[in-house]
């Protein structure tokens, strides 16, 4: 058998390491100068006016929503089918997520099911942009200007996304984005919320560390007084300069990856377009897509096999894969304390028996994308009915 081919691999080079060593020499090691140049440049990228650094997008996601002032009892919005922080962070407040289907074709949140499930709990709304695919953020806008509600998107999977050709991260109320080691670029852990609000800029920030008055970071350099005040019980969030220099470096690259990721999507588009058993994820003409996933759907009843047979029979041929997500609703938590029944959410649990996410970075190769056609287009020969 040929070498495993990963799910993924990180793109870190030589400008990483030189960014991260003049830290590591500067002796400045937590949140500093570099956190803050990682900011303004993630800020005028992405079109918002204030960007604020945080450990991780879940951090990002409950700065957000706490300067949204949600608080107990409270009901957000959020799609089934995500990723476990989405709703999680709602929890935190002691608030209720409310989950929402998905589209059956990008696997985006369903926005025409998002007035009926409105009450007077409901506080905020929270998109997310799955596999990069931005959602129609002008309905949801539509539907929460309505009803006096907030917009906070989860763009953990889309830099560089934009809708109607502006950037995914200055168009809601706030934006989430997520550099884990996976993300399309990466800090190793690490997150960014954007806003033009400077207001919930200023609370995000101070609540990103402790709840300290301004600048309390700095207390230790010459500059900084030793001097600060408690404003309210915050967080420990911030990002270090360590893993902000890391994070410039990518940044520097990021077009360069998007390209690569989409010239791979390109490929597996040709490559899929004649197997009526495999559905490729389609693209909107009010996106672009940053392609984070390339998630496929198998036409099952095509198949002598199941998804779960297809993911084996893929791995042992040597290509990791991957399911996004197992929507929530299906999980024993949010199963039970919601009340929720598979067929409360049909688009998404029928998502979730097909759908495949195969390996798309940037630090492949075509032979290796070539390798990943040749491997699921045998097997769907080899599994056909």
């Amino acid at each position: 058998m040929k070498d495993f081919l990963p799910f993924h691999r990180s793109d870190v080079g030589e400008e990483e390491v030189s960014e991260v060593l003049e830290v590591l020499r500067s002796g400045w090691l937590t949140t500093g100068p570099k956190v803050r140049e990682f900011e303004r440049e993630f800020a005028a990228m992405v079109g918002a006016e204030h960007a604020v650094a945080v450990n991780s997008c879940t951090a990002a996601l409950h700065l957000a929503l706490e300067a949204a002032g949600v608080s107990e009892g409270d009901e957000v919005l959020v799609p089934t089918m995500t990723f476990a922080a989405t709703a999680e962070v709602v929890t935190y407040f002691k608030a209720r997520p409310v989950l929402i289907d998905c589209e059956q074709d990008t696997l985006n949140l369903d926005t025409g099911r998002l007035r009926q499930a409105i009450t007077d709990k409901t506080k905020a709304i929270i998109p997310v942009h799955f596999a990069g695919h931005p959602c129609d953020l002008k309905p949801i806008h539509a539907i929460a200007q309505a009803h006096n509600l907030h917009v906070i998107e989860d763009a953990a999977h889309a830099l560089p996304a934009r809708y109607h050709g502006k950037m995914i991260g200055g168009i809601s109320d706030a934006t989430c984005f997520s550099f884990y080691a996976t993300k399309n670029i990466t800090t190793g852990e690490g997150g960014m919320v954007t806003t033009n609000n400077g207001e919930w800029a200023a609370r995000m920030r101070m609540m990103s560390l402790h709840g300290l008055s301004r600048d309390a970071w700095n207390r230790y350099s010459a500059q900084g007084s030793w001097y600060y005040e408690i404003l309210s019980p915050g967080f420990k969030y911030n990002l270090t300069d360590i893993a902000a220099a890391l994070g410039l470096a990518q940044l520097k690259k990021c077009e360069r990856f998007w390209k690569g990721r989409e010239r791979y999507a390109a490929m597996y588009h040709d490559g899929f377009r004649d197997l009526p058993e495999i559905l490729c994820p389609p693209t909107a003409s009010h996106a672009q897509h940053a392609w984070h996933l390339y998630v496929i759907q198998l036409d099952v009843d095509r198949l002598r096999v199941s998804r779960d047979e297809f993911i084996h029979q893929l791995q042992q041929a040597g290509i990791g894969c991957s399911v996004h997500f197992i929507p929530l609703h299906l999980h024993p938590y949010h199963r039970d304390k919601g009340g929720y029944q598979p067929e409360d959410f049909p688009a998404a649990s029928r998502a979730f028996q097909r759908i495949v996410s195969l390996p798309l970075y940037s630090k492949m190769t075509e032979d290796e994308v070539n390798r990943v056609i040749e491997t699921v287009r045998d097997l769907v020969e080899r599994n056909r009915r």
